[in-house]
Parts: structure tokens; C-alpha cells; sequence
């Protein structure tokens, strides 16, 4: 014990950080893989970190039905990982620690500042408490709403389970079903004109991905836009417009043929899913080229900071978009909202993408290559797992061990994030050891 204290004590936060999911798959995998856990046949082992990888990492590709596959008591264990991982597992273990009366030292207090993306470590454990409120909150309010919707065919007991079950992976932006019993990707198809679930786990999508620090100054300040920091600004601008402009395309584009409610309901429901949430109402790969793309980038993109999604991060993008408007512009600084934004803010944003395309695109082309499957279906899947969105084509089932592993990695990179596991990997880094002469280097 005096061991690990002494190793937890030498550890930086963001290695704790990265530590604490790897042992939270570790554990899944291990009671996955349990005779228990299953309906019939036995769970690989390959496949069962994969589930309990994409739990943990709130993604949702799956390579086994969650409905048939798995006995209540493997469910049970999914739902769980869902929502520690949705949470995150330092903000559920320091939550407990809270609530049991314990002091919760400086040390803890800078974890869990690193572990949310909190700007300061002053109020840490009051924020804390309002994150598993309104999770609470939003959860149970969602389960209450759904019920009916489930109860007219699972009946009273089993609504009220599907309806727990879906709620907490809509709002952890999951992507995990415990619908269909035809295959493992078709997730809510049989509800697609169902305006009630529709719209409900829609709220709980954007609910969780716009994140708590956003809604948390939201309620604090009334919803009062003008008088909002800089952050929560572009999340909700960038969040309305990543939702608003590929409904549009879908609506147009995509879903012509439907009836009209229906056609709003795939368009709205296609582009809020995709953000990172991975449930369907239409079969993925019915869509066009086109539509997929977009849901790639989508993918890519991802949620807010401090929320239950994963991805970029939609300020990441932003902050591009507002220092590449600036540099066109020639302007000295990067400005938005009568705010200047730092140049090292916007090197951070350039280090996210640059990792993020790198292995998107060296994933999609190890993986077709490897799976002789079409590059479009690869990049979608590879999207999906960074992005912890969890769609897919239905090629998942069918990988190899070789792309499993490599889908685990890059959900696991996309839940952790690209920055937190470079810091934990580099320790303190090396100290600046002062300036070199500047040269002009030409770009473009």
C-alpha cells in the first residue's frame, strides 16, 4: 500500500488521468469475459476489451448484438462502464470520496481540474457536485420520458429498464442499444418516426456533449449570452452551426423521398447523432458518399470541452477557424467576441488536428488494406472511434484482430484526448532552455 501511494504521489495528473481508464477497460474486459456475462457462446477476449473499451470510452461500435448477446448481467456491467466512463472515472471516484465526508486535499482538487478541462482549481468541489446533479437530473428526466415510448412493447418492467439504458448512453453520448434484435448495428431503425424518442434522445445528446462547464455558467449567469466567457460563446456558435448546416444538407439532399415529419426527423436526428452520440434511425450504409462524408468530419469534430463526448472538440475548431480569418485578414491577433485568443491556444488547436488527420487517415488505409474492405467504409469506421461516436457501416463484426486493436487505441486516444496522453507521456517535459534566432520559413 505505502507503494502505491508513494507511485500515486509521483505520477502527474494527466498519467493518473490516462491510468484510471486504462484499468477501468481492464476490469470491464475481465467481467465481460466471464461465462455470466453472456447469453450462450463464450466472449473472446479481443472482443471483450473492445465492448468494454467502447464503453469506457463512450463510443458504441460494437462488435456482438448488445441485445442478444450479452445476459442482463453483462448489460448491467456496460451501462456501468458507460456511465463512469461518460463521467469520468477520477470525477466518480473524487464524487464518491465527497459525499463519504472525506477531506479532499489540494492534490485531489488539481486531478480533478485536469480531469474536466476545469480553467481554475478555485470552486472544483462545488462544480463537482453540480455535475452529478445535472446529470442526475438530466438523466432521470430523460428515463421518465422514454418509458412510455418503451413500455407499449417491453411492458412496464421492461420499459422502464430499456428506458434507464438508453437514457444514461444518450446523455454519455454512448451510442449503446438494447433494441434490435437483428443486428448489432441497427440501433433505433424501428423507431424512426417515433417523434417522442426521437426528440428526447436528441436532448440528451446535445445535453451532454455541450458539457458542464458551458452549462454550468449557463445557469449561473441565467442564460444571459452577452455577459458568458469566450468559451462558452464558441461552443454554443459552433455547436448551433455543426448542427443546423448538415440538417439543411440532409434535409435536402439526402432525405427527399420521406414524408415530411419524417424528413425532419432523419435530417435533425442524422446530424445531432453524429456529434459523437452513435445511435441511427436510418441505415448507415444506405446513405451517399456525400452524406457520409460530412459525418465524418462531424465525427472528427466532435462535442465541447468538459463533456461527455468525445473528438476534437468544437472550440478546437473554432479557434482555427478564428485564427485562419485572422491571418487573412493580417491582423496581429486572434480576436472573437471582443476577446483576444493566445497564440499558444492556437498552437494547441494546430497539435489536436495534426494528430487527429494523422491517424485517421494511417487507420483507414492500415485498416483497408488489411481488411481488403473500400476506404470510405474504413474512414467511417476510424472516424467513429476517434470521435467516440460509435456509427458504422456494419464492418466493425467483421475485423480482424489487427483493426479491433487498432479501433481500441483510437477510442481510447479519443476519450482521454490527444493532448492529455502526449503530457502523461512526457512527464514534466523539458524546461525551456531559452530562445533561438528566428528565420523566415515561406508557407503556402
Amino acid at each position: 500500500m505505502k507503494k502505491i501511494r508513494f507511485m500515486f504521489r509521483h505520477l502527474s495528473p494527466f498519467q493518473i488521468i490516462t491510468g484510471s481508464f486504462l484499468i477501468l477497460i481492464a476490469l470491464g474486459s475481465f467481467l465481460l469475459v466471464l461465462p455470466v456475462s453472456s447469453s450462450g457462446e463464450k466472449c473472446s477476449l479481443i472482443d471483450a476489451v473492445f465492448t468494454a473499451g467502447s464503453a469506457v470510452c463512450v463510443t458504441g461500435l460494437v462488435v456482438h448484438n448488445t441485445s442478444t448477446f450479452w445476459s442482463g448481467f453483462g448489460k448491467s456491467v456496460i451501462l456501468v462502464l458507460i456511465q463512469i466512463g461518460g463521467l469520468g472515472v477520477i470525477t466518480v471516484v473524487i464524487a464518491a470520496s465527497i459525499f463519504s465526508g472525506k477531506r479532499i486535499g489540494l492534490r485531489q482538487r488539481d486531478l480533478m481540474q485536469n480531469a474536466i478541462n476545469a480553467p481554475i482549481i478555485g470552486g472544483i468541489i462545488r462544480f463537482t457536485k453540480f455535475l452529478l446533479f445535472f446529470t442526475v437530473i438530466a438523466e432521470l428526466a430523460g428515463a421518465v420520458m422514454l418509458t412510455p415510448v418503451f413500455a407499449k412493447v417491453y411492458g412496464i418492467g421492461g420499459g422502464i429498464r430499456k428506458a434507464v439504458f438508453h437514457s444514461v448512453s444518450a446523455f454519455c453520448n454512448a451510442g449503446f442499444d438494447i433494441l434490435s434484435d437483428r443486428a448489432a448495428f441497427s440501433s433505433l431503425t424501428d423507431y424512426r418516426g417515433n417523434v417522442v424518442l426521437n426528440l428526447v434522445i436528441m436532448s440528451l445528446i446535445v445535453a451532454g456533449g455541450l458539457g458542464f462547464l458551458t452549462w454550468n455558467e449557463l445557469i449561473e449567469k441565467r442564460f444571459r449570452l452577452k455577459v458568458v466567457k469566450l468559451q462558452t460563446k464558441l461552443v454554443l456558435l459552433t455547436t448551433a452551426l455543426l448542427l443546423l448546416v448538415p440538417a439543411l444538407f440532409f434535409f435536402f439532399f439526402e432525405f427527399r423521398g420521406e414524408h415530411l415529419v419524417n424528413r425532419l426527423l432523419f435530417s435533425a436526428f442524422s446530424s445531432v447523432t453524429t456529434r459523437t452520440a452513435g445511435f441511427n434511425t436510418v441505415p448507415i450504409d444506405g446513405l451517399s458518399e456525400g452524406s457520409r462524408l460530412i459525418m465524418i468530419a462531424l465525427m472528427l469534430i466532435g462535442g465541447s470541452p468538459g463533456s461527455t463526448a468525445g473528438g476534437m472538440k468544437t472550440t478546437t475548431i473554432a479557434v482555427l477557424l478564428i485564427a485562419s480569418g485572422s491571418y487573412i485578414r493580417r491582423e496581429k491577433s486572434y480576436n472573437a467576441f471582443g476577446r483576444a485568443i493566445s497564440s499558444y491556444t492556437v498552437l494547441g488547436a494546430l497539435t489536436i488536428l495534426a494528430l487527429y488527420l494523422g491517424l485517421f487517415f494511417i487507420g483507414s488505409l492500415v485498416i483497408s488494406v488489411g481488411e481488403g474492405l473500400p476506404v470510405i467504409d474504413c474512414m467511417f469506421e476510424t472516424a467513429s472511434a476517434l470521435g467516440t461516436v460509435g456509427l458504422t457501416t456494419g464492418i466493425t463484426p467483421q475485423l480482424g484482430t489487427v483493426s479491433k486493436i487498432i479501433l481500441i487505441l483510437f477510442m481510447y486516444f479519443g476519450r482521454v484526448g490527444g493532448l492529455t496522453l502526449a503530457y502523461a507521456a512526457l512527464g514534466n517535459g523539458k524546461a525551456d532552455s531559452g530562445r533561438l534566432p528566428q528565420e523566415a520559413v515561406m508557407i503556402g
